[in-house]
């Protein structure tokens, strides 16, 4: 970091300080980060860690997933390997981190390959950035390795375009603090690599080229991988300056600040603003200074700066109101803050006597700015000249200030005649001064300006020879005369700044104790009732509105506490409510979605999603909230959201315990039973063939080995169900054709078939999936099985295979009555039978097998009515199970 320069002034910041306080405390992270797989990252992370071994760093491997290429693991030659854990799931042996075993290690550097790898259940950590965060706070270095696809907040951004949703995603946070280096290669070199089988064998190698490995994706995610690690640099940079009080812009990236006023126009600002982000790809802010003028505005410009201000938040901003005793002030004091490098002004129509007495701020801060481009944007609406007139008169305040100002004066004045034989009239003029302090504290500056003329004529009429006249006699007096006017008039300054600060130190210690006792409150909530009646308490008080609370009961959005209770809601407002319950974006009154309602609605939105919506109103025609109200707005919002977040976590917590109980007990009882019934059903089956071979022509031995056999296959399927619940089910992984899955389970069950027609769509141009053939053979011949059962003799049993952009689906249809309506998500419960079960002898366990094993095997099971009539079920073998479709790193 570089020292600070002596001349710059600017003092250190305490946050960026503890913020370096405590990566010190932990160890430090090192991220290779690349744009694709096969660009080099574990090649680079190893290779940078034997080189610090050679100088004496005590270096281990965690993990390093080499892929069976030669040239990563003669890496690994010499290096110290932590032996891996293994972990029984599902019937095999898979390996993960053996985090404990690295913690006893302790070493100074610790590689771990893969970050956002996904740990198998049982580990300590459902995430390995999770394990590498438990190294970190032990104080061990980890240099690791990461695809810019599984970012977070890019997860949707990659998805649009590759077609590929990447399920194992690391949050943005674990960029913070953490060193990135790029590996970078350009496109047309990876291709080149897959093509000669150093990515891929050579049959998945060219899937791969034709899907997600095309140049335009690689360049796509080449400019993303560049934009992150460029980002994350700048971050740190801001922190190290920030931490040594250095002073500058250190324009290596692009920060953009648009200042808000309470002029037409502003909402021009704010897209301008937005337009140059998406352009430079750079964080921007938009803030209004609150000034001493602020007070004076009317409804119009208040209006105007909040919408502005929510306008600017809505498009992703950060925004803020800063208070100060000026406009330049206040952003200066901001570009210096944030390391401004591009600001966004408008140029009002401000008459030449505002700019003589206030100044221009844009030729100013153009004047004064080094390493700031400025962009001045005209406004395109002038205030009339009645509005001007208007807040010229607002201005110089309430005409009870200046009538207060003349009862003290008048009173003083009073007050020195009856003491002046006591005191000479030497001292009179300085008791003049009490007036005009007061008046400047209790009404501002220009009711103390207006105060200390008149308390000077007020002295010069009733005290300076000759009295009772405004002429001054002695050449002395004039001077006196002069002193106290320049005395009074620089005392009414102070007292009028003095009073400024105060009521904004005032302002803010308010709204910190206010949102410090909300968060207490919210903390103390043990129910969404409690946590929506204190917010709805909170910010009606804060903000001086009408508040509601609207929440999903039934399916239906609908207000669940509301201040005052008789808070009515129009059609349009509940409109509103739900386009921000179902889009997460705010509504109503003020912002760009259902103008027309009286409500302006802001949705709880968490990680979980959206978990309730506030609604807020006025009784007037204002704004529901005011420009210097909207940030503590934002607070107060966040901090529900995460209260309500809080309660829906708990709830999920106590209803799993219930259902791991429930579960175990219904485990423990079909296992009873499945072990109770085989042994009598053995008993009866010798009884039977006994029988049949002492009469073999009797006909009714045929329907008891028939119903034998159905028994038998319910016996199989419970004990499959008992196996499945206890985790019992063992996995043997293996490339499968399809076609042949499907012809083998149509042969396997050809007694069945036996009468019906087979409509066979599986095309051999499928890919073969990754999965385990025998179950997989289970869920086929339970899901034919049931299209058997329920599909009758209606019309053939379809069996159709095709690929989609992003999976390969596999579809059994029957032609007979279908699902009930809504019956669809419980139809594979355990025992849940659809129509004409009791005719057809349905059982309830086939498709609950058929959904525990595709679960097992993460396959997609679905089950729908067809439009032509009749049930479907689909199987969806998701891009990771397609052999050569999906790469992995």
């Amino acid at each position: 970091m570089p020292p600070a320069l002596p001349s710059s002034g600017k003092k250190p910041s305490p946050d960026a300080l503890l913020r370096q306080a405590r990566r010190e405390e932990r160890g430090r992270l090192k991220i290779f980060l690349g744009a694709a797989p096969g660009v080099g990252k574990t090649f680079a992370m190893l290779t940078e860690g034997a080189a610090l071994k050679r100088e004496g760093v005590d270096v281990v491997v965690a993990v390093a997933e080499t892929h069976g290429r030669a040239e990563t693991e003669a890496l690994l030659d010499g290096m110290e390997v932590v032996p891996r854990r293994e972990i029984e799931y599902r019937g095999h042996r898979l390996t993960e981190m053996d985090l404990d075993a690295v913690l006893r290690r302790a070493p100074a550097l610790a590689l771990v390959d893969e970050y956002a790898h996904s740990n198998v259940e049982g580990s300590r950590h459902p995430k390995r950035w999770q394990d590498v965060a438990e190294l970190l706070d032990a104080g061990i270095d980890v240099y690791t390795t990461l695809n810019i696809q599984h970012v977070e907040s890019l997860n949707d951004v990659v998805a649009s375009f590759t077609r590929v949703r990447v399920r194992e995603t690391v949050p943005d946070s674990v960029f913070e603090g953490a060193e990135i280096k790029l590996v970078d290669l350009p496109p047309d070199e990876l291709i080149d690599r897959l093509k000669h089988g150093k990515v891929y064998v050579p049959q998945e190698a060219s899937r791969a080229l034709g899907h997600f490995f095309s140049k335009p994706n690689l360049s796509a995610l080449r400019e993303m991988a560049l934009r992150r690690a460029a980002l994350s640099v700048d971050r740190q940079m801001l922190q190290d300056l920030d931490a040594g009080g250095v002073a500058g812009t250190y324009a290596a990236g692009e920060r953009i600040l648009v200042a808000i006023s309470e002029q037409p126009g502003a909402d021009a600002l704010v897209r301008t603003a937005k337009r140059l982000a998406d352009g430079l790809n750079a964080p921007w802010t938009a803030v209004h200074i609150e000034t001493p003028r602020s007070q004076n505005f009317d409804e119009d410009a208040k209006r105007r700066i909040a919408a502005a201000l929510s306008l600017a938040a809505t498009l992703g901003a950060t925004i803020a109101t800063i208070p100060s005793e000026n406009v330049i002030a206040g952003l200066r004091g901001q570009i210096e803050a944030q390391r401004a490098t591009q600001l966004i002004i408008g140029r009002s129509q401000r008459s030449w006597w505002f700019e003589l007495r206030h100044g221009s701020v844009v030729e100013t801060l153009i004047r004064g700015s080094k390493d700031l481009a400025v962009h001045v944007i005209p406004s395109l609406e002038a205030a009339t000249g009645e509005a001007g007139w208007k807040a010229w008169l607002r201005g110089w305040g309430q005409p009870a200030a200046y009538a207060g100002a003349l009862a003290l004066i008048a009173a003083t004045t009073l007050l020195a005649k009856l003491i002046e034989p006591l005191i000479g009239g030497g001292a009179v003029d300085l008791i003049y001064l009490v007036p005009v302090i007061v008046t400047a504290t209790l009404y501002g500056l220009r009711s103390g300006l207006f105060a200390s003329i008149v308390a000077a004529l007020a002295f010069n009429f009733f005290f300076l020879d000759p009295i009772h006249t405004f002429t001054i006699a002695d050449p002395q007096s004039v001077l006196t005369m002069l002193v106290l006017t320049g005395v009074a008039a620089v005392t009414s300054n102070l007292a009028g700044r003095l009073r400024t600060r105060a009521r904004i130190g005032v302002r803010s210690a308010e709204e910190n104790a206010a949102l410090a006792a909300f968060g207490q409150m919210l903390a103390r909530a043990a129910d969404r009732e409690a946590t929506a009646i204190a917010t709805c308490d909170e910010v009606s008080r804060l903000l001086g509105v009408r508040c509601v609370m609207l929440a999903e009961t039934d399916g239906v959005l609908s207000p669940i506490v509301a201040r005052p209770r008789e808070a009515a809601m129009s059609p349009i407002d509940q409109a509103a409510a739900e386009w921000a319950w179902t889009s997460g974006e705010p509504a109503g009154r003020g912002t760009g979605t259902l103008l027309a309602s009286d409500w302006q609605f802001h949705p709880l939105k968490t990680s979980l999603g959206v978990l309730a919506v506030l609604g807020i109103a006025r009784d007037d025609d204002g704004a529901p909230v005011a420009a210097d109200k909207a940030t503590l707005l934002a607070t107060l919002i966040g901090q529900a959201a995460l209260a309500h977040e809080r309660l829906h976590l708990e709830d999920e917590m106590r209803g799993l315990s219930v259902l791991e109980e429930r579960d175990r007990l219904r485990a423990a009882l079909l296992s009873s039973i499945g072990h109770d019934l085989r042994t009598p059903l053995t008993g009866v089956t010798a009884a039977i063939e006994a029988i049949g071979a002492e009469y073999p022509d009797a006909r009714s031995l045929l329907t008891a080995r028939a119903e034998l056999s159905r028994l038998r296959r319910f016996l199989d399927n419970l004990i499959e169900l008992v196996r499945i619940d206890a985790g019992g089910v063992h996995l043997s992984m293996a490339s499968v054709d399809l076609t042949d899955a499907v012809a083998g389970v149509v042969h396997d069950l050809k007694d069945v078939l036996r009468g019906h027609h087979i409509d066979f769509q599986v095309p051999a141009s499928l890919p073969f999936v990754r999965t385990d053939e025998r179950l997989l053979h289970h869920i086929l011949l339970n899901l034919v099985a049931n299209a058997v059962q329920h599909g009758g003799n209606a019309g053939p049993i379809s069996i159709i295979g095709r690929r989609t952009p992003d999976a390969v689906l596999l579809a059994v249809r029957d032609r007979g009555e279908g699902l009930e309506p809504g019956a669809e998500p419980m139809i594979f419960d355990t025992f849940a039978r659809g129509k004409g079960s009791d005719r057809h002898g349905g059982s309830g366990l086939g498709l609950a097998i058929a959904k525990g094993f595709s679960d097992a095997l993460g396959i997609g099971l679905e089950a729908a009515n067809h439009p032509e009539g009749g049930a479907v079920f689909t199987l969806r073998f998701p891009p990771e199970l397609i052999v050569a479709v999906v790469p992995g790193d």
